[in-house]
C-alpha cells in the first residue's frame, strides 16, 4: 500500500484504528482502505453508526458552549483523533478568542495531522499519549505550556470510555484526572450502551465483534457504569441522557430512534455555581 504523505512513517498500514474510522464515520479523508473496510463492517452490524457520530459530534458542540458559558476556557481532549471540521478547539476559540486546547491520543496518525493542522495555532497543542496514563498527559510540556491546572478545565471524554477495557481500569484513570483538576471544572462523557432510550443490544453486540477481530474492544456499558465515572462530580441537568436529548438547540427530530442510543452527560466538580 503506498502510504499517503500525510501518514507518519512506522505505522502499520494493514491495521484498523479506532480514531481513523471514526475520521471515516464523519466523512473525512485521512484513513486507509483497511479503516473503511472495518468501518462498513461496523456500519453493516449497525446501519445507523453514522449518525450516532455526528450526533455525538453535535453534543459536543453544545457541552463546549456550555462550558465557555461557565467561565471555562481551557479545554484538555482525551482521545481526540483527527481533527475534523467543527472539532473542540473551533468551536471553543470562536466562542472565546482566548479558548487554550490540549488535544491527546496515542494514534500516531492523529498525532501527526492535529500537529500539522494545528501548526499555526498558539493556543493548541497535542500530546502523544494514553488515556490509561493519567500521569503522563499531566506531566506533559503541552499541558504545563497551556493549561493552568489551578483554574477550571474542561475534561472531554467523548467517545472514549468505551473502548477502555475494565482490565485498564478506566475508572482509576478518570478519578486521577478528576483529582488534578480544580473546582468549577467540567467533565464531558459520551458513550455506547445496549441501554438507553433506543436499546442496541443485538447491534451493539455485532459492532463490538467488528472492533474486537482487530483488537479493539468496544464496550456496551450499562446506564449505571457509564455515571459512575462521574463520581465526584455533580451532573448538569438534565443528567445523563440521549445525546440529542442534551441541552438542544431547538426541538428534538425523532425520526431516526437510532441517535438515541447510549448516554451523554456533563459533570461539574463542585465549587462552580449556575
Amino acid at each position: 500500500m503506498e502510504r499517503p504523505a500525510w501518514a507518519p512513517q512506522g505505522i502499520d498500514l494493514t491495521v484498523p484504528s479506532v480514531s481513523r474510522m471514526y475520521d471515516y464515520y464523519l466523512g473525512g479523508s485521512h484513513n486507509f482502505e483497511v479503516d473503511r473496510e472495518a468501518a462498513r463492517r461496523a456500519i453493516e452490524a449497525w446501519p445507523g453508526l453514522p449518525k450516532v457520530m455526528k450526533a455525538n459530534r453535535a453534543f459536543m458542540r453544545r457541552a463546549i458552549r456550555y462550558a465557555v458559558e461557565q467561565g471555562v476556557t481551557q479545554f484538555l481532549d482525551i482521545g481526540s483523533g483527527i481533527p475534523t471540521f467543527g472539532n473542540v478547539h473551533e468551536v471553543a476559540q470562536q466562542e472565546h478568542p482566548d479558548a487554550r486546547v490540549v488535544y491527546v491520543d496515542n494514534d500516531p496518525v492523529a498525532v501527526a495531522h492535529s500537529r500539522a493542522v494545528l501548526q499555526d495555532n498558539d493556543a493548541t497543542d497535542v500530546v502523544s499519549a494514553d488515556f490509561r496514563s493519567p500521569g503522563d498527559i499531566l506531566e506533559s510540556t503541552e499541558v504545563a505550556r497551556l493549561l493552568d491546572l489551578d483554574r477550571p478545565v474542561a475534561l472531554m471524554l467523548v467517545a472514549l470510555l468505551h473502548f477502555i477495557e475494565d482490565a485498564d481500569e478506566p475508572y482509576r484513570a478518570v478519578a486521577a484526572l478528576r483529582d488534578a483538576l480544580p473546582e468549577g471544572s467540567v467533565m464531558v462523557i459520551t458513550h455506547a450502551s445496549g441501554e438507553g432510550e433506543y436499546r442496541v443490544a443485538d447491534r451493539g453486540a455485532g459492532t463490538s465483534d467488528v472492533y474486537r477481530r482487530f483488537g479493539s474492544a468496544l464496550l456496551m456499558r450499562t446506564k449505571d457504569d457509564v455515571e459512575r465515572f462521574f463520581d465526584g462530580w455533580e451532573l448538569v441537568p438534565p443528567g445523563l441522557t440521549s445525546m440529542p436529548r442534551w441541552r438542544p438547540d431547538g426541538p428534538v427530530e425523532e425520526d431516526d430512534p437510532v441517535v438515541f442510543s447510549g448516554f451523554a452527560g456533563v459533570g461539574r466538580k463542585a465549587g462552580l455555581g449556575g
